[in-house]
């Protein structure tokens, strides 16, 4: 019953990243280390967020911010391995990030919080 509940945990928190490949350890979607793609730093974020992106194969991704109502407010083509982004014209609250390859398919997603 626990890895019942666990997996229904585990597939909530997937919602927004309908098509993802994450890779697990062990092929075991139940185990709770997965294999990342993107970092990002500071959250909550204040100024400014970076991401570094974990893999080098993965450049030439690009990256959309949407706020949380799903207004995509912020999209860059990523060159780098590490990107900063300016807050400054961000408003307060929840963003949702999606890093995508150059097919369109997600590569992974996430959340971050602006304080003002």
């Amino acid at each position: 019953m626990n890895k019942f509940l666990l997996f229904i945990l585990f597939s909530s928190f997937t919602f927004f990243a309908k098509g993802q490949e994450t890779r697990f350890v062990d092929n075991n979607p139940l185990s709770q280390i997965a294999v990342k793609a993107i970092k990002f730093y500071p959250n909550p974020a204040s100024t400014v967020i970076n991401f570094e992106l974990i893999k080098a194969n993965q450049k030439d991704a690009t990256l959309q911010v949407y706020n949380f109502i799903g207004k995509k407010v912020f999209e860059l083509n990523i060159s780098n391995q590490k990107t900063s982004i300016s807050l400054a014209d961000f408003y307060r609250g929840v963003y949702i990030f999606q890093l995508r390859d150059k097919a369109g398919r997600i590569l992974e997603s996430g959340k971050f919080q602006v304080v003002k």
